[in-house]
């Protein structure tokens, strides 16, 4: 790396120290992920155990980021919650509407709350990076309601940043693939069901352990809609995977299975939402502006 970027991403890191520095005790709402890991890696650096990862687990989240949230707050040392919480009994959010995330981060984030109140614990934060800002987000509109602060955000930190920091920390997730909720697999309007949650889980599962480090299953009802990386999509067409996907995917409980020919997109569900949507309530202006 040149000896710029260094002094770049070295200033960046030491304004995200700063801003935890003067905390008294603080809640990294913590999925296991890139950000939240690199968020809980550097407020543990600064605050020790005055720092608390907590994680939200439902069916909507696969049990490999459970198993990984674990891990990460394990190899940090840092202390660690799980609160079981079902997405599916929010009132609204099984219906699948645009503004769903608005209503998994308001119960993330009411959790925390709540749990800072009990535990003496002044602060919030999450992961969110500036990048994110791009992208829509109707749960900074919850951030917002709630108080929750985005380090990242404030120390001006794109996810190139947070990997590369990752990286040189030594953190296992720096090159991770970015995992949304299983939730995210299903349109916008399609109702959100334990079995569909299920056989999307089942699905993505098997493509990992067949080699697709990238993959999503999009549920269309009875179709599932695979996205792969670009390189991995002639692999799909082998006999050999072909004719196991087409197995498996039908135990699991789809009728027929499609390939994205455009390939993996992350947020892609979110194509044609992203340049039309009004800008949540709490979305940053300038990447200093806190919500």
């Amino acid at each position: 790396m040149d000896t710029s970027k260094t002094k770049t991403l070295d200033a960046k890191l030491e304004r995200m120290r700063a801003m935890f520095a003067p905390m008294r005790s603080l809640i990294v709402a913590f999925s296991g992920g890139v950000d939240s890991t690199f968020v809980l890696k550097v407020a543990h650096e600064v605050l020790g155990d005055a720092v608390l990862g907590l994680t939200t687990t439902s069916p909507t989240m696969p049990d490999e980021d459970r198993e990984s949230a674990i891990a990460m707050a394990r190899l940090i040392g840092a202390r660690h919650l799980i609160v079981e919480s079902n997405e599916l009994e929010i009132p609204g959010y099984a219906a699948n509407p645009i503004n769903r995330c608005y209503l998994c981060k308001h119960n993330l984030f009411t959790v925390c709350e709540a749990k800072g109140a009990e535990l003496g614990i002044d602060e919030i934060v999450d992961g969110l990076n500036l990048d994110d800002l791009h992208d829509y987000r109707p749960g900074m509109q919850a951030a917002s309601e709630k108080r929750v602060r985005h380090p990242l955000v404030e120390a001006e930190m794109t996810k190139a940043d947070v990997r590369e920091l990752s990286r040189a920390m030594g953190l296992p997730t720096w090159d991770r693939p970015a995992s949304p909720c299983l939730s995210s697999r299903f349109p916008y309007g399609t109702t959100i069901t334990p079995d569909g949650l299920k056989r999307v889980a089942a699905g993505e599962k098997l493509l990992h352990s067949m080699g697709f480090a990238v993959a999503r299953v999009r549920y269309h009802g009875e179709v599932a809609r695979l996205e792969l990386e670009q390189s991995e999509i002639a692999r799909i067409f082998e006999p050999a995977n072909r004719e196991t996907i087409e197995r498996e995917f039908k135990e699991i409980g789809f009728r027929f299975v499609a390939i994205d020919l455009k390939g993996f997109r992350s947020g892609s569900l979110n194509e044609g939402l992203i340049a039309n949507a009004p800008k949540p309530a709490g979305t940053l202006s300038s990447p200093r502006t806190q919500v």
